[in-house]
């Protein structure tokens, strides 16, 4: 009984089923678990459309009259199968871009095997026709709001939006008639116990939304092939060191990052001064009073972005703290005292007479100036 092949009908459901259970997961695309449960929904699928082809379930004879309410979901199988299959990611990080290209390439197949079929049997609206023309006459140029006008776009996307959404809200109202049938009716997408006039409505509402979603499935294909054919090349493994690895090395040895410790320009410190790493004098440039202590030469951003290419992109530290501060004490950067330090007054000398003479003189003159100054008297804003 195991060995026996199971119906279309069967596989189908198992499909859908999965299918749905990756719709309502909190899990996340790349985890092992949702990746594996992709694969197993995109196999299913692709054994319906083996099962599809082997009953010559669909015809290009045949017209929408000609197709049974029952086999209306099977005209999805491609449709499912191209959106799972984006969501396939790449089990290489190596090989990533390549593996990227494929999958993509293969949704992309699998969309056009749907649009095809519902064009065989007339079950694509005007708007669709329209889009569905300017896909075979360019389909890596595709886009559904090709214009080059940022607020054209704009409105195109929001357009595309409300479409979107007055489908969603159209196929949701059907669902819920009451001849339609229960959830139960229709689980896995087959056909239950409602009105078969309610059923194949439902059906073909959602034929018209899938399509619209399919249209915008192939315009964001279409941008992140755009996006793939920008990537640099993937690196390759060399001896067990990455490539771009060998670069940074070779770099960081160039400017005495990573250099042999018998080298005499070898330093401990991450990075060195940039005027070193051009091999120029060190030193200051310039004395206290402005007069230049070494010559130099005014460079504008252009060339001093070219001299800086190979440079970290981020600023690493050239000296200690204890090194800046000492560098700072001894340009006279740093003020002595102050804070704390200013409630620290040395005693005064009493025999130091001529000193103590100076101190009152100060504060006889400060006496003499509040005296002539009495407070608020600089104050002339609010007199009359």
């Amino acid at each position: 009984m195991g060995d026996e092949p199971r119906s279309l009908k069967a596989v189908f459901a198992d499909a859908e089923a999965k299918r749905l259970a990756l719709d309502g997961s909190q899990l996340p695309q790349n985890s092992p678990e949702y990746q594996a449960t992709v694969s197993s929904a995109v196999k299913l699928y692709q054994e319906c459309l083996s099962l599809i082809d082997a009953l010559s379930l669909f015809s290009p004879n045949e017209s929408l009259e000609d197709l049974s309410t029952t086999d209306l979901p099977f005209l999805l199988t491609n449709f499912h199968l191209a959106e799972l299959t984006q969501k396939l990611s790449s089990p290489s990080p190596q090989e990533h871009v390549q593996e990227r290209k494929s999958l993509l390439a293969s949704a992309r197949e699998a969309y056009e095997r749907y649009l095809h079929l519902l064009d065989n049997y007339g079950l694509l609206q005007t708007a669709h026709q329209k889009l569905f023309k300017q896909y075979t006459e360019a389909p890596t140029a595709f886009s559904t709001v090709p214009t080059s006008n940022p607020a054209a776009r704009r409105d195109a996307k929001i357009a595309n939006l409300k479409t979107e959404k007055e489908l969603r809200a159209k196929l949701e109202f059907l669902r819920r008639r009451p001849d339609y049938g229960t959830e139960d009716d229709h689980k896995g997408g087959t056909t239950g116990g409602g009105d078969e006039a309610a059923v194949r409505e439902v059906h073909l509402a959602n034929l018209q939304y899938s399509t619209h979603i399919a249209f915008q499935a192939l315009d964001g294909l279409n941008r992140e092939c755009e996006i793939l054919a920008l990537a640099p090349p993937n690196p390759s493994l060399r001896g067990g060191l990455n490539v771009w690895e060998e670069e940074d090395t070779r770099r960081r040895q160039r400017y005495g990052g990573l250099g042999d410790t018998k080298k005499p320009d070898y330093s401990e410190r991450l990075d060195r001064p940039l005027r070193a790493s051009q091999g120029l004098p060190g030193g200051p440039l310039l004395s206290k009073e402005g007069k230049p202590l070494q010559p130099f030469t005014l460079l504008n951003n252009r060339q001093e972005l070219a001299r800086g290419v190979f440079r970290p992109g981020h600023n690493l530290p050239t000296m200690t703290i204890d090194e800046y501060l000492e560098e700072e004490r001894r340009r006279g950067g740093i003020i002595e005292g102050g804070g704390e330090a200013s409630w620290h007054r040395p005693e005064p000398d009493e025999d130091d007479i001529e000193k103590a003479d100076e101190e009152t003189m100060k504060a006889r003159a400060w006496d003499e100036f509040v005296e002539a100054n009495p407070k608020g008297s600089g104050n002339t804003l609010n007199r009359g």
